[in-house]
């Protein structure tokens, strides 16, 4: 089993795509007809592989169900390589993030932003530097 794909709702759907576009790489590609005349919005892929939609917020004309206002998912974590490079990327960029090293399995994360306030994660399997304190 896998997750095929994490679907942002957002009010600002330009800005969140161009945000996915330049932090994580994607490129936007091609949406089946169905949806596409129902729904505006944008697809973007991970190599051939539709990775995130992108949709209209709750007040553009697609309300969320009542119950999703008092639960949701809390973030989507998406595995990548290359820790320093990733981290270097966003300050050029000027993106806040945060950092947390989990050295009992190796695995080094990056939690950032989306622009409607999504919580993003990035994990990285790389090795956790002695703490020197």
């Amino acid at each position: 089993m896998y997750i095929d794909h994490a679907t942002f709702r957002s009010s600002d759907m330009d800005a969140t795509r161009d945000f996915f576009i330049a932090v994580f790489d994607l490129q936007p590609g091609a949406r089946p007809g169905l949806i596409g005349s129902r729904i505006p919005g944008y697809w973007l892929y991970a190599q051939d592989k539709p990775l995130v939609h992108i949709i209209p917020a709750g007040d553009e004309g697609y309300p969320l169900p009542a119950a999703a206002l008092k639960e949701s998912i809390d973030h989507v974590a998406f595995h990548l390589e290359g820790y320093g490079a990733f981290r270097e990327k966003l300050q050029g960029l000027g993106i806040h993030y945060s950092l947390m090293d989990l050295a009992d399995i190796q695995e080094r994360r990056v939690f950032i932003r989306a622009p409607g306030g999504q919580l993003v994660e990035a994990v990285f399997s790389e090795p956790v530097p002695e703490s020197t304190s």
